[in-house]
């Protein structure tokens, strides 16, 4: 069997394919730019790169497509479907370390770090004297997205004393009870009312914008807004403005609408805008539980077995899949 990467999974993932699989790791983001590489790979590993509809349709002995992670915005699930080829996900396998990095965005706002440390490092000790520092015990956390990062999200702002409201169109309001966690039916009421709230959500044509001018507009001119999902949840734009004109107090952002940043992006000379790199699930142990989670997912279909956690469940009734048993995880 043949798997193509898109760049090099952990050496621990790699293990798993030891004598058994051929690898072309390609250390370029797009298929189509070796497309003579995939018209006999068995398995495609995307990372932090793109699989669109034409590297599908021109893999004819393609099986399976493999994304470390949860987010499959860049892969053409539509198309894969299609042809019968799940698209394997390695949820839970980040959920501590990206809702640990939300939490960790929180703090640095909330203590004015980033500020501070530059200020310092100028020669400005009286930074000081700002005031801008505040205790987030007793605030109330915003959690738009319940589902396992979001959840583990509001545990760990529990544990250090904040409130915890959510909202979840998939989630029943009983269920977030029963969490301690304030259920609201609209999200746009839960921006108006949070101290800080945090974006949970995949990047779908739902929840593209859905927090733009108008609904940054109502948050308290004291909030925080932090987004560790994806770029474009949140306009980009509006954020900007709405920073620079105070309209809300602060941002911590970990993904973006174009990756990496260009060095004139307005984000990078925004006030009270906290970045990192896209690097929130990128901790030792998240990144080797999503490398042999993706692996042993692919392995598991090319070998003919369902495996559970796909991006589109659905792949499984066509006709290819009839009969097949499914892998015991």
């Amino acid at each position: 069997m043949k798997f193509v990467m898109t760049q090099a999974v952990t050496s621990e993932g790699m293990e798993l394919l030891d004598g058994i699989a051929d690898i072309y790791v390609a250390d370029n983001q797009d298929p189509n730019n070796y497309l003579d590489e995939m018209k006999d790979a068995d398995a495609l590993i995307v990372r932090i790169a793109k699989c669109d509809g034409n590297a599908i349709e021109n893999s004819p002995n393609l099986k399976v497509i493999g994304r470390t992670g949860v987010g499959y915005d860049t892969v053409d699930v539509e198309t894969a479907t299609k042809h019968g080829i799940p698209v394997v996900i390695t949820p839970g396998a980040n959920n501590r370390s990206v809702a640990e990095h939300a939490v960790a965005l929180m703090f640095s706002l909330a203590k004015n770090l980033f500020e501070g440390q530059v200020e310092l490092v100028a020669g400005n000790w009286e930074v000081r004297g700002l005031k801008k520092a505040f205790e987030l015990q007793g605030k109330t956390v915003g959690i738009i997205g319940l589902g396992s990062i979001g959840q583990e999200t509001a545990k760990i702002c529990k544990g250090i004393g904040m409130n915890v409201a959510g909202y979840d169109p998939f989630l029943k309001p009983e269920d977030a009870e029963k969490m301690g966690i304030e259920y609201f039916g609209d999200y746009r009421k839960l921006l108006e009312e949070c101290d800080v709230v945090s974006v949970h959500v995949p990047l779908t044509k739902e929840t593209e914008n859905m927090i733009s001018k108008k609904e940054l507009s109502t948050m308290k001119k004291t909030a925080l807004i932090i987004n560790t999902s994806r770029g474009g949840i949140v306009n980009e734009g509006d954020l900007v403005e709405a920073l620079n004109n105070g309209t809300i107090a602060g941002a911590g952002f970990d993904a973006f609408c174009n990756e990496p940043l260009g060095a004139d992006d307005p984000l990078l000379n925004c006030p009270n805008l906290v970045l990192s790199p896209h690097s929130a699930a990128q901790t030792r142990e998240a990144v080797i539980k999503m490398a042999t989670s993706c692996v042993e997912g692919c392995l598991a279909i090319v070998n003919g077995k369902k495996w559970p956690y796909v991006a589109d469940p659905a792949v499984y009734n066509h006709p290819k899949w009839e009969g097949t048993e499914w892998e015991e995880v």
